[in-house]
């Protein structure tokens, strides 16, 4: 038994070196986010969409990748120490993190220590304002908020609106503040605009009866998809069958363990990203992913596997190196020179076309998907 464990602990020493060695001659990107707790979908899908990516980049030969990731559970604090845990690690990069306070957070450290951030998820203009290297993959909050109202008038979808949105939260405020400003602007009517101010909120009936008393044929939601699904059910139990239209923020819905999925029928999300696509790129993207991980990748996996393939092109572009990144505090000058590269770039991505402004923020258009089924279904 002795020589048992004496070999397993020799065999673990040589991986471990193995692994060391592999991480010496690749750029170790950090990754955190939500891997526990109730958003743990969104960073378990960046942290297994981005190793998708890696995991091909690496089988190109040239340029390689390694990961560390650290479990931040979106809290803002907890962030910040994962941060500082993977640049001890020799994080010479960050793509994350995954949400947007969390991120704020970072980048305002980042910005500081001069360490390039390529976000695949915050979508709140606060992770990239005043800050030179921070950079998103996900369309911005604002994007979000006038892109819905302008789908739901061009494809008469209502009338009449509601909206329930988290007033704690910047995600969900500023969604919901471009919303009201297009809406406005196209003559969509507003019929009621109810709140809540955590996204530990159980009862929505007060919200929902607004709504219903106002005659509101869509209720928006831009929302997580914890408190979504508690609308969803107390609109069913109180017989208000609305169309609901929620953003990126609600992938995820049809995976909450327990969660009856025909609630969610007919609902529409927008976002950059349907898992039905029938290009090439995205149908080998979910093959794999439900090959090595089960389930259907979300869209916060196919921004982080699109992240991985934009840094990758970004590194090859300002000729950044694996012995530059792995320098003592070599993260520094891979950052200089990736900042200006960015905005150069044309990424095709599956999750879209994108390029970048000099400010950070991702141009891409979005599009929307309906769940039928049980699945979401892409849509004109």
């Amino acid at each position: 038994m002795k020589k048992f464990f004496a070999a397993m602990l020799a065999l673990a020493m040589l991986l471990s070196l193995c692994s060391f060695a592999a991480a010496e001659d690749a750029i170790i990107i950090g990754i955190s986010g939500p891997l526990t707790g109730p958003y743990a979908m969104y960073g378990l899908g960046v942290v297994n969409g981005a190793q998708i990516a890696i995991d091909e980049i690496n089988a190109l030969g040239g340029l390689q990748f390694a990961m560390v990731d650290e479990d931040d559970e979106g809290d803002p604090e907890k962030a910040v120490n994962a941060y500082n845990t993977m640049l001890d690690q020799g994080a010479a990069v960050m793509v994350g993190t995954v949400t947007s306070g969390a991120c704020a957070a970072v980048a305002a450290e980042a910005y500081n220590d001069r360490v390039f951030m390529l976000t695949p998820s915050a979508s709140s203009p606060t992770v990239t304002e005043g800050r030179d290297n921070v950079f998103q993959v996900c369309f911005t909050d604002p994007g979000q908020g006038a892109a819905s109202a302008q789908y739901i008038v061009d494809h008469n979808l209502a009338t009449k609106v509601a909206v329930i949105y988290n007033n704690g939260q910047d995600y969900s405020t500023g969604i919901f503040q471009t919303f009201e400003a297009k809406a406005k602007e196209l003559g969509l009517e507003i019929v009621s605009i109810k709140t809540f101010s955590s996204d530990d909120n159980a009862d929505f009936s007060v919200q929902l009866a607004d709504a219903k008393e106002n005659g509101a044929e869509l209720v928006f939601l831009p929302i997580y998809y914890t408190p979504a699904s508690m609308v969803l059910q107390q609109a069913k139990n109180m017989d208000y069958a609305p169309i609901f239209f929620g953003v990126d923020g609600m992938d995820g819905i049809l995976d909450i363990e327990g969660f009856d999925t025909t609630l969610a029928e007919g609902v529409y999300l927008l976002t950059a990203y349907s898992a039905d696509a029938q290009d090439e790129k995205t149908q080998n993207f979910v093959a794999k992913y439900q090959e090595i991980y089960g389930g259907v990748p979300n869209q916060f996996a196919a921004d982080a596997y699109d992240a991985v393939y934009a840094l990758y092109e970004a590194c090859n572009a300002a000729g950044v190196t694996a012995e530059m990144a792995n320098q003592d505090e070599g993260f520094a000058e891979v950052c200089e020179l990736l900042i200006p590269v960015m905005p150069t770039l044309t990424i095709e991505g599956i999750t879209g076309t994108m390029t970048w402004n000099a400010t950070g923020e991702v141009d891409k258009t979005p599009t929307a998907v309906v769940i039928n089924n049980g699945v979401y279904t892409g849509v004109q």
